[in-house]
């Protein structure tokens, strides 16, 4: 049966219910939690999920490296930026090395609907600050989530060996998410830098809201 409808059929057949509302609001701000079940649908195709979070890495460097390329007078931002490009890479390397591993393949990469609906919030007119501190936001808030999914498998898969993979994962996606968050309070007041990230955390939650839950996707 394909993945996709496996997912329908287990999520057809459960209560919805969320949990850890008040960690995820607390911690990471986010307005709505990941269904604690998505960590059940991973499980059924290790490939798939694995191939989704290696090309999740590989954009998280290209992020940073745009940045970079499209605002090199900011001096404080590529320096913080630059090390972090590294640091995704090394993840995407490690995601690979773990598909090589087990004899998996890296599938193609798939058209990212969340990614692709958060882009449609980024200001497009206006001044280029705000453009600037809609990127930055944009950012945080994909390291944000990343590191609450990432949160979920590592509490929630039963072999330990995964547990403690994508624990690490957690604690970097946290530090990028804080450093992103920083560079915003650095360069933009940060009472703008609040107001605009409230409006970033309501908009991403009626996203979630709106995605299929997929047991192949990060995100």
């Amino acid at each position: 049966m394909p993945l996709h409808l496996i997912t329908r059929l287990i999520f057809a057949t459960q209560p919805f219910y969320m949990e850890e509302l008040t960690d995820v609001k607390n911690i990471l701000r986010l307005e709505l939690p990941t269904d604690p079940r998505w960590v059940n649908l991973t499980t059924i195709s290790l490939e798939d999920i694995l191939t989704d979070h290696a090309y999740c890495e590989q954009k998280a460097a290209t992020s940073c490296i745009s940045l970079i390329q499209r605002y090199p007078e900011k001096e404080k931002m590529v320096e913080e930026l630059a090390p972090i490009v590294t640091e995704e890479w090394g993840h995407f390397r490690q995601v690979l090395a773990e598909l090589n591993k087990r004899n998996l393949k890296l599938g193609r990469q798939r058209k990212d609907a969340y990614v692709n609906k958060l882009l449609e919030f980024q200001t497009r007119g206006g001044s280029e600050a705000d453009r600037f501190l809609d990127k930055l936001l944009f950012c945080a808030l994909i390291e944000a989530r990343s590191c609450e999914r990432f949160k979920r498998l590592s509490e929630g898969l039963e072999d330990p060996y995964f547990r403690n993979f994508y624990r690490k994962f957690m604690e970097s996606e946290a530090g990028h998410y804080t450093l992103f968050i920083k560079l915003a309070d650095h360069y933009v007041p940060k009472e703008q830098v609040r107001k605009r990230w409230r409006e970033w955390l309501a908009y991403e939650a009626e996203i979630i809201r709106g995605l299929e839950v997929r047991g192949d996707r990060i995100h």
